[in-house]
């Protein structure tokens, strides 16, 4: 992948369609329950971002991909990924996972689900699919992946990063839009997770300063 992605705010890849009416889904996880001394496993619970984030990244090794960008509107950790103890629920929860496989960029998205944790968890059991169907021999990973092509280079753009759905044509309104972002998403206002939104914005707004010979 040529370009940087946004970790956050979600980046939903260009043509994918986005869902109206989202649902529950009925993932769940298992846990011990212990009455008098013993211990039994058909307490279910709902997902949260870490068990999700769990989920997502185990299928991703077991896949063998590479270069991985997970966005979303989740709040962000110091390192740029998730913060596993925060609320799923979201107005817009969607997902969208970027990455390279066998030299080549893909992307999954889901948000047909109400939760955060639960798409992570719809794109995890997607991937665990996939591979079944390799190991079945019947088809392969690359013929599954080949309608998954990720299009980075439009989703890192400077103008999308700096939210115009086209290249403006005139400074005065980059400058404009550059600091009325800077300022909702500045550290200071926003905290530890806009600091990674905050680098993007000026790398994209020093990238608009050169096309525009400023």
């Amino acid at each position: 992948m040529n370009a940087p992605l946004e970790r956050y705010p979600l980046a939903w890849p260009d043509g994918w369609k986005r869902t109206i009416m989202r649902t529950r889904a009925k993932f769940s996880k298992s846990e011990k329950v212990y009455r008098d001394g013993q211990h039994v496993y058909n307490s279910q619970r709902a997902l949260t971002v870490g068990d999700g984030l769990t989920r997502l990244n185990g299928e991703l090794k077991r896949l063998g991909a590479t270069h991985v960008t997970i966005s979303s509107n989740l709040r962000l950790r110091q390192d740029g990924l998730p913060t596993a103890s925060q609320s799923a629920m979201l107005e817009d929860p969607g997902v969208a996972v970027y990455f390279m496989l066998k030299g080549k960029p893909r992307v999954l998205a889901c948000d047909r689900w109400a939760s955060a944790a639960e798409n992570l968890a719809a794109i995890a059991g997607h991937i665990d699919a996939i591979r079944t169907v390799d190991r079945y021999g019947v088809g392969t990973i690359e013929q599954a992946f080949a309608g998954y092509t990720a299009l980075p280079a439009q989703a890192g753009s400077w103008f999308v990063v700096l939210e115009f759905t086209d290249p403006p044509k005139e400074w005065d309104v980059v400058q404009t839009r550059y600091r009325e972002l800077m300022a909702k998403h500045h550290p200071d206002r926003a905290g530890a997770a806009s600091v990674d939104i905050a680098k993007k914005l000026g790398e994209a707004y020093a990238t608009a300063k050169q096309e525009f010979g400023r």
